[in-house]
């Protein structure tokens, strides 16, 4: 079933963010996007963020937390040195060199989000890389932010030698959805999506080994029906790319258990998120967000206030 009834009020709040993009859109050339790459390590790996765009939402109690006075959320961005009336979320898949291996993880909006976003090809090419090298893509999930940059604007394949990597949840709704659905979830034309890229598609079980030693899928439900983050290499220089698990680096991490209007298990997206952040903290895991700010390498550190982000230096 992929109907309303299936992910209560994700459409309306999704579709409510649509709407404030569209208007940031409109007026958005003065601060649109440039190419913005960071290179990283990854163990032995070269890792490189890739600046796709930017999101922003206003605190309004529908369009990302609910459930929550406005107050008091604008009280924790306020704390943590941001502005209390919206969010900003920035969107960087990342690129890794492993071996033989060139992998993507997700590929930023494309065309779907306008002039706010859809820079993941300039960007890739400030950093020398060439989209018809990637041969893996890994897909956290199917909202237009994320699989919109599988497509050219022609309609084309944008990796066309790379295999694409998506759990079998998500592939079986990705494939399933409506126009009209898909479009609440930020994607244009999902027939022809679906149909550009089935050929390329590997789904795959919940928690597989994808790349013995390199990537693993790592379950992390809540968001969408097969919602996948991914383990990079191991010990303390692995990486964890963890999708939409976590948005914002303040509210998310600080909050965990306040619900997100998105994800299509509000209670199931918070469990989650708390596991997650008491893991990684207690680990030390090393983590890779697509909308934390740029680039998004950092941990999760526990303090006498609670969990925080620590942004990686890489200078």
């Amino acid at each position: 079933m992929t109907d309303r009834r299936r992910f209560p009020g994700v459409f309306e709040a999704i579709s409510a963010l649509l709407m404030s993009l569209a208007a940031v859109t409109a007026d958005a050339a003065p601060g649109a996007p440039v190419a913005q790459f960071q290179p990283f390590k990854i163990g032995t790996y070269s890792a490189v963020a890739l600046k796709d765009g930017g999101i922003e939402a206003p605190v309004d109690g529908k369009s990302f937390i609910v459930g929550q006075p406005n107050e008091a959320v604008g009280a924790v961005l306020k704390a943590g040195g941001a502005s209390a009336d919206h969010f900003e979320f920035s969107i960087q898949p990342l690129l890794v060199h492993a071996g033989a291996h060139v992998l993507l993880f997700d590929t930023g909006a494309g065309g779907f989000f306008g002039a706010i976003a859809g820079k993941l090809p300039e960007s890739m090419k400030a950093a020398g890389e060439n989209p018809a090298s990637v041969t893996d893509i890994f897909i956290s999930h199917a909202h237009g932010d994320h699989i919109g940059g599988l497509e050219t604007s022609t309609g084309a394949l944008a990796f066309p030698n790379a295999t694409i990597h998506i759990s079998a949840p998500e592939w079986k709704w990705l494939s399933g959805l409506s126009a009209d659905e898909a479009k609440n979830f930020g994607i244009q034309q999902v027939s022809a999506l679906v149909s550009a890229i089935k050929p390329k598609v590997v789904a795959f079980e919940p928690g597989a080994d994808l790349l013995p030693g390199i990537v693993k899928a790592v379950e992390l439900k809540g968001h969408t029906p097969g919602h996948s983050g991914y383990r990079i290499g191991s010990g303390t220089d692995g990486v964890l790319v963890f999708g939409d698990a976590m948005h914002s680096y303040l509210v998310s991490v600080r909050k965990p258990s306040w619900q997100v209007a998105f994800d299509g298990d509000k209670q199931l997206g918070a469990t989650t998120r708390i596991a997650l952040i008491k893991s990684s903290a207690a680990s030390g895991q090393r983590l890779y967000s697509e909308h934390f700010p740029f680039p998004g390498i950092g941990k999760i550190v526990k303090g006498k206030d609670g969990a925080s982000w620590q942004a990686e230096s890489l200078h």
